[in-house]
């Protein structure tokens, strides 16, 4: 239950969070406070990994499933803090909403499972079967689902709910993400004679023409896998008076739900093949990007972008049950799809782990300047996660019947 004094400690712990600036790479105070938050609302236990993830932990009387939380704690920067009108790290409460860096993209959405789980193993006494685990997540930003890979391996869940912002929706999937590189190489010569060489920028434009006439594969409920062109670069650069040997471009790929890396590249692939059959001038190849960045626990996390699509029909039991909990709490939620990319592209895409997604506020309000979250939508989100934990964890029905 949600009462007027926990609706408080709710804003209290997502003022708390946002006074902590925790762009990727930099989340240890958020890591901190969290775990003070941790000790306060009574759970059992916390620990942070070589990442940097930071996972409490609420124990139940009996055994049974375990229920996991995924919010992840790093942020965009603000590019610009004077064209705020709210102090981007104040926690600033004006008029029913939150502002700072991060309240919508998820810092509020934290704040509320942190409170729900704490709230629900308080007024039970902790007498249910299972596990509650509550996971800050870092460097979401960067790599979706790579640093959660730590997390499921470390507790093993049964169940996952992301509280990427659906404005108290129900999310049963979402499109994944690749970035493809394609890159094309050529032989430099002073552009006075060009004839010399080979321009590997004229080798791109032939190329990039040759792939938008690639069909694009189609979901009947995500829709279609988008390969959009968004960066190119050149080298050598600045290039005065030189013919570009290499020249690399940047695809953005939605993935849908059974598409592998394989799959992915192999029409690429075919296609260069049979460009270079064609021209033997033309010598390019195709690759996922792959990235490193540090992490403020000083290891590095590398990952290949590539983050795949799930969904889940409406019918799954898993999905059922929350959705009974939603409802306990007085929601009514659509059951929907992501439009973008979260980190159950690890769980439900490469783990296999049941997965959900619901959270507080609208996705347009992430990344924006004066990002802000609606407190009403932040304590009935924590309402909601409340009522999950209780269907899941407690309730009787088919689908405890099915996994005893």
């Amino acid at each position: 239950m949600i009462t007027a004094e926990r609706e408080q400690k709710i804003i209290s712990i997502c003022q708390a969070l946002l006074q902590k600036k925790s762009y990727s790479g930099e989340e240890a105070g958020v890591a901190e406070t969290l775990r003070d938050i941790f000790i306060e609302l009574g759970y059992d236990e916390f620990f942070v990994d070589t990442y940097g993830n930071i996972i409490g932990e609420i124990r139940g009387k009996q055994p049974g499933k375990s229920l996991l939380f995924d919010a992840h704690i790093d942020t965009v920067p603000v590019v610009d803090a004077s064209q705020w009108k709210h102090d981007p790290f104040g926690g600033e409460l004006s008029r029913g909403r939150i502002y700072g860096r991060g309240a919508s993209d998820m810092k509020g959405a934290l704040s509320a499972m942190v409170a729900a789980a704490g709230f629900f193993a308080a007024d039970c006494g902790k007498n249910f079967a299972g596990r509650i685990y509550v996971a800050g997540v870092v460097h979401e930003e960067c790599f979706e689902g790579i640093a959660a890979r730590q997390i499921s391996k470390r507790v093993n869940p049964d169940y996952v709910v992301i509280g990427e912002a659906s404005e108290l929706n129900l999310k049963i999937g979402q499109r994944g993400r690749a970035e493809i590189v394609v890159e094309t190489f050529g032989k430099p010569a002073h552009s006075a004679n060009p004839q010399t060489g080979i321009n590997a920028v004229y080798k791109m434009a032939d190329a990039i023409q040759q792939i938008r006439k690639l069909p694009l594969v189609e979901h009947l409920v995500l829709g279609q896998g988008i390969m959009e062109l968004t960066d190119i670069k050149s080298s050598p650069y600045p290039g005065a008076s030189v013919v570009p040997d290499y020249c690399r471009a940047t695809y953005d790929r939605r993935l849908l739900v059974g598409e592998t890396k394989e799959s992915v590249l192999a029409p690429l692939t075919q296609l260069l093949r049979t460009m270079q059959e064609a021209d033997p001038k033309f010598d390019a190849r195709v690759s996922f990007a792959t990235g490193s960045e540090q992490c403020y626990t000083g290891e590095a996390i590398t990952g290949e972008r590539f983050f795949p699509g799930w969904l889940y029909e409406k019918t799954d039991e898993f999905v059922q049950a929350a959705l009974k909990g939603l409802k306990s709490a007085g929601l009514e939620p659509d059951i929907t799809q992501y439009s973008f990319c979260t980190n159950g592209s690890h769980y439900a895409g490469e783990a296999g782990i049941k997965t959900i997604g619901f959270g507080p506020s609208r996705e347009n309000l992430a990344h924006t300047i004066d990002e802000y979250i609606e407190v009403e939508q932040l304590v009935q989100a924590a309402a909601g996660y409340y009522g999950i934990i209780k269907s899941v964890l407690t309730d009787t029905g088919k689908l405890h019947e099915n996994i005893n």
